[in-house]
């Protein structure tokens, strides 16, 4: 079977724009959204910065029942997924929701959310043992990546493949790429493909200032990402996500 894919909706979750209009505003007015975090207190850390994004989970529809047991990445996947469907004009869930997949990609999972549950279990890092009565129902959630997937496909009605895929900084282009072949081959008629990721937190900023990967322009973050510059000093970090909505044309 060789089957044509169509791109048919999109939805967006980023740094200075929530929704696939305002990012792209953000992108042709040539705005930067990266500033100083807000998130967490960065102040030991050697790069300071980030491209946050200023997302309201109430204004997504996003109850505190799903908050509490949703990683950051996964409120951001569910919302862009949803914003997708909706520029799709596809009927969610299908007739056949058996026929309608997801392929989401992400690097870090659920970071945000694991290391505060850590942080937690562990009194700060000061504990060895941990006590798991001290946990919260949705700690083994947090530390499978697979669960962004399964939160879209819940969000969207979807009981056909699910997959994560994480390959590192490829991971959206290749959970797209698989979304695609599942098409093609017959096993999917509809999937839900992008990528989600919430890096910003103490754990993920001190592994890349250890391997001083990350910018140290802290003093002017609107150009600390400049990766063909000669005077660049590595990379800013970000969080968000993109899905996109792919139909056999």
């Amino acid at each position: 079977m060789n089957r044509t894919v169509a791109v048919t909706g999109l939805g967006v979750v980023a740094p200075g724009g929530i929704g696939r209009k305002d990012f792209w505003q953000l992108l042709t007015d040539g705005r930067t959204a990266t500033r100083a975090i807000t998130l967490f207190d960065a102040g030991p850390f050697r790069s300071r910065i980030a491209a946050e994004c200023d997302f309201d989970p109430a204004a997504a529809g996003l109850t505190p029942r799903y908050l509490r047991r949703m990683d950051r990445a996964a409120q951001f996947a569910v919302t862009a997924a949803r914003e997708a469907m909706s520029d799709s004009g596809a009927e969610f869930p299908p007739d056949r929701p058996d026929r309608l997949g997801v392929a989401m990609g992400s690097a870090v999972g659920c970071t945000t959310s694991l290391e505060r549950e850590y942080a937690v279990l562990s009194d700060a890092g000061r504990l060895h043992l941990l006590d798991a009565g001290y946990a919260v129902p949705h700690l083994y959630g947090f530390m499978l990546p697979s669960t962004i997937a399964v939160e879209t496909a819940w969000a969207c009605g979807a009981e056909g493949p699910v997959h994560l895929v994480s390959t590192g900084c490829t991971s959206g282009l290749d959970a797209i790429g698989y979304g695609a072949q599942l098409i093609t081959e017959g096993s999917a008629d509809v999937v839900l493909a992008g990528a989600a990721d919430a890096p910003l937190s103490p754990i993920t900023a001190a592994c890349f200032d250890a391997i001083g990967a990350t910018s140290r322009a802290n003093d002017d973050p609107a150009h600390a990402s400049r990766p063909f510059d000669a005077r660049r000093d590595g990379f800013v970090l970000g969080e968000g996500a993109a899905v996109l909505v792919l139909e056999e044309a």
